[in-house]
């Protein structure tokens, strides 16, 4: 941002130095660097082949420590985790366990599961941050705008008046307030909350 000041760091302790002492000049505008993005503009992490569940991140997630996959909830055909590239914080992903790529395919414990789950996922972000509404849906396939087509997961979106300004629609970028290592503690600790006993309704 104009004015800013960056930090270097050295032996003696961290240095600061004057924004203006760099290259470039100032034209009014606010910069919001999120790097991390590029990981995803480029395709980076998705699976070379889409089939193969050793390389799929929702199979790798479920097989991994929660904090690692962003694993919120765990249920017996299920699993409810953080989007890596959410849209707003709490953006949850539900996902069956079983590598299948459409909706049709799971079979009816998975099904039901997958409607609990999600019906919890909603309620559990109600109690953790009061949102004023949700998006809820699923894409079906790569030409639908699935990311992963190979795995189906329902999005699970927490939605707040006035979350949506310029930066989407303009610079393709997401302005998000809290990490996502925040923002799960928050959701594992009121998913227990409001379903002691498992997935809950």
């Amino acid at each position: 941002m104009p004015g800013d000041q960056e930090q270097t760091g050295t032996g003696a302790g961290p240095q600061v130095e004057p924004a203006s002492a760099f290259a470039g000049d100032a034209d009014g505008f606010e910069r919001l660097w999120t790097p991390h993005r590029m990981a995803y503009v480029r395709g980076e992490r998705k699976p070379a082949d889409p089939h193969d569940a050793q390389q799929c991140p929702f199979c790798r997630a479920g097989n991994g420590p929660d904090e690692d996959g962003l694993v919120v909830h765990r249920g017996e055909h299920v699993l409810v985790v953080l989007n890596l590239y959410p849209y707003n914080p709490g953006h949850l992903l539900v996902c069956p366990n079983r590598h299948v790529s459409s909706y049709v395919d799971l079979d009816a414990a998975e099904l039901a599961e997958f409607s609990a789950l999600t019906r919890a996922a909603v309620h559990t972000l109600r109690a953790a941050s009061n949102p004023a509404g949700f998006n809820i849906g699923m894409n079906q396939g790569a030409v639908a705008g699935a990311g992963i087509a190979a795995h189906l997961h329902q999005h699970v979106v927490p939605r707040w008046a006035g979350d949506a300004n310029f930066l989407p629609v303009v610079a393709r970028t997401k302005a998000l307030p809290e990490l996502l290592e925040d923002t799960r503690r928050r959701l594992v600790e009121a998913w227990t909350d409001q379903h002691p006993a498992g997935a809950g309704g």
